[in-house]
């Protein structure tokens, strides 16, 4: 069956973090502070999906003519992402992402408007190139976007990861991608051919409840399982906002077994969501000066082990 015609597609995930290092078989590349997504483009429409394979082109509406910028029948993988000042902005991207009244999509499309950042092509014109080498793919890639401010080209540099990283830090951007020149697209696997350089680590939880500490400021309660055993590991506030806490469907069930007692207000949910949480990395087991980035969509809440 023809990969885009199925909609058969899903993407390389990137493995693990490490400390940059130089290698001239590696690319590296600034990663984008964005929304992970597959297109499939013809010459009349363009259709995005993420991790989960969901249509997300209702979301950023501003994006529908990019094919007009595309040559050709073709599957790209790329961030989607709102820049404000030339910077990644995640909080715009996120509320986007958490509406649903089309209304209120196009006011934030037309104040803040996403642009599609692409950085690989895994199909073109009925011919898979998943197992060609990624150079290969990025030659076919720079051959079919003609760029815009809805559409732009990741750009890379050959082994220099360290320098790459340092201007990233500078920026105070999210980091820097590595990718071995020639790794093939091994399609929703997670290899140490892709790895990132983060200026902060990050962690995915279960969510498995909120304090309310305001009128719109809330904290997520984030475990971890051990086995079959939900543990307690702590709260997130920054990044937290209403939209989030309004997806989660409340329980009277309390999921941990040992809980501080400074959780005597929990609001407890029901264990459907996985997020991503960004901290400062320190030698102690606790999240130093977390900040919410997101629900995950790719992953199930019993794989978010200790």
């Amino acid at each position: 069956m023809d990969l885009f015609d199925t909609r058969g597609a899903s993407p390389m995930l990137i493995a693990q973090q490490m400390d940059a290092f130089d290698d001239s078989d590696w690319i590296y590349e600034l990663k984008m502070d964005g929304f992970r997504c597959l297109s499939y483009i013809d010459q009349t429409m363009v259709d995005f999906r993420n991790k989960r394979n969901m249509r997300m082109l209702s979301k950023f509406p501003e994006l529908k003519d990019i094919y007009k910028n595309v040559k050709g029948r073709c599957i790209l993988d790329g961030e989607i992402a709102v820049l404000v000042n030339g910077v990644p902005d995640f909080y715009r991207l996120q509320k986007r992402t958490m509406l649903t009244d089309r209304f209120k999509i196009e006011l934030e499309a037309a104040r803040y408007p996403a642009s599609y950042v692409v950085f690989d092509c895994i199909y073109r014109e009925g011919q898979e190139f998943i197992w060609e080498p990624l150079m290969e793919r990025k030659e076919q890639l720079s051959q079919l976007v003609v760029e815009s401010p809805r559409i732009a080209v990741s750009r890379f540099v050959e082994g220099q990861g360290r320098a790459l990283y340092q201007a990233a830090e500078a920026r105070e951007l999210e980091g820097v991608v590595a990718k071995r020149k020639d790794s093939p697209y091994l399609m929703g696997k997670r290899t140490k051919d892709w790895v990132k350089f983060k200026r902060m680590a990050d962690e995915d939880y279960v969510v498995a409840g909120y304090i309310q500490k305001g009128r719109y400021t809330f904290s997520l309660i984030i475990g971890k399982y051990k086995g079959d055993m939900l543990l307690y590991k702590g709260h997130v506030t920054s990044g937290v906002t209403k939209e989030v806490v309004s997806l989660l469907e409340v329980t009277r069930v309390n999921p941990f077994r040992i809980l501080p007692s400074e959780n005597k207000d929990a609001i407890w949910v029901k264990l459907n969501y996985v997020c991503t949480v960004e901290f400062m990395p320190n030698l102690q087991n606790s999240l130093r000066q977390p900040v919410f980035k997101g629900i995950r969509e790719d992953i199930l809440p019993k794989e978010v082990q200790v």
